[in-house]
């Protein structure tokens, strides 16, 4: 097994948007073909746009472009810059003398984190898309991360800043790599272990409590009665040059949500949209429950790069600023 870039499983470019001020940003994925993909949602609040396209009875064989954004639901308007670029570019599903590009798109809940009234704009992100590349993937605050914490249980003051990773490896003629915007309710552990490394501070700031330990106690009194705070998300795409179709995609992305499970403690909550993607960018041959499990562990290791590669910021520290 070597470590790689994600861009080097091939087959598509990427760009980010960033509004650092504002604490917001996206990140579009462009598929130099139409990219055969499937989805799993498992949180109970996303924001997703032409998901249904990926379901198995869908006519749709392949995507032309994937946007991972925040902005909860306002965001998803951005994709049109994606669609623009693309048409303008002639790609897409020709009907007749029109030229239809699918994207499809989800969105993570950052509107409180700096600038509540801003989120990325169908402008952004056709800028964007113009200047998409095959350059060593960006990790940290950029992009989709921009806005991204995690450890909201008790509220934003007790929260960390974390960010989008990315991680991919090669095995044999297997490519398969993740990328992660991290937008958590939960606290995040190192993959395999108790050794929490972002999530809910203490009331001192710089120390973790547990957000499972929190919940266990709060469901003796009568705060579990009170609903779960809102503005979450993690997003996750995983890309391979292995050839499947949609239904075995659809497989691999489920099985990939595991690497969440190990690393994101809660997860899958009714205040989470938590979403993975898994699109098939080659034609190598292999099998899709291996792949699968290869999936769930390039998702676990790019949740400790969106966690380890985050700077402190909108008075959230990071990972690093307090030495865990």
């Amino acid at each position: 097994m070597r470590h790689i870039n994600v861009v080097d499983v091939r087959g598509f470019t990427y760009s980010h948007f960033t509004n650092a001020i504002a604490g917001t940003g996206a990140t579009v994925f462009l598929f130099n073909s139409a990219s055969p993909a499937g989805v799993s949602i498992r949180g109970g609040g996303p924001a997703s746009r032409e998901t249904p396209l990926l379901a198995p009875v869908a006519a749709a064989q392949g995507i032309n472009a994937l946007v991972l954004s925040g902005g909860s639901a306002y965001g998803l308007a951005a994709a049109e810059g994606v669609m623009r670029f693309l048409e303008e570019s002639d790609v897409g599903v020709h009907i007749g003398t029109n030229c239809v590009p699918l994207v499809c798109q989800s969105c993570l809940f950052d509107l409180p984190i700096a600038d509540s009234k801003a989120y990325p704009t169908a402008q952004d992100l056709y800028i964007a898309s113009q200047r998409a590349t095959t350059a060593p993937f960006q990790n940290g605050n950029v992009g989709a991360g921009t806005g991204c914490s995690v450890g909201k249980y008790h509220g934003p003051r007790h929260a960390m800043k974390t960010g989008i990773g990315s991680y991919a490896i090669e095995l044999g003629s297997i490519r398969i790599g993740a990328v992660v915007a991290l937008n958590a309710l939960g606290d995040i552990y190192k993959a395999g272990t108790n050794t929490a490394i972002a999530g809910m501070r203490g009331s001192s700031g710089a120390e973790l409590e547990s957000t499972f330990a929190s919940m266990m106690d709060d469901a003796k009194t009568a705060e579990a009665n009170q609903g779960l705070p809102q503005g979450n998300t993690t997003l996750g795409a995983v890309f391979t040059n292995a050839q499947f179709n949609k239904t075995e995609l659809t497989k691999i992305a489920e099985m990939a949500h595991n690497g969440y499970a190990r690393t994101i403690r809660p997860v899958h909550t009714s205040s989470d949209g938590d979403s993975i993607y898994a699109i098939s960018t080659g034609h190598v041959a292999a099998n899709p429950d291996i792949v699968g499990t290869l999936a769930a562990y390039v998702i676990e290791n790019a949740i400790e790069v969106a966690t380890y590669s985050a700077q402190g910021a909108y008075g959230l520290p990071s990972n690093h600023d307090l030495h865990l």
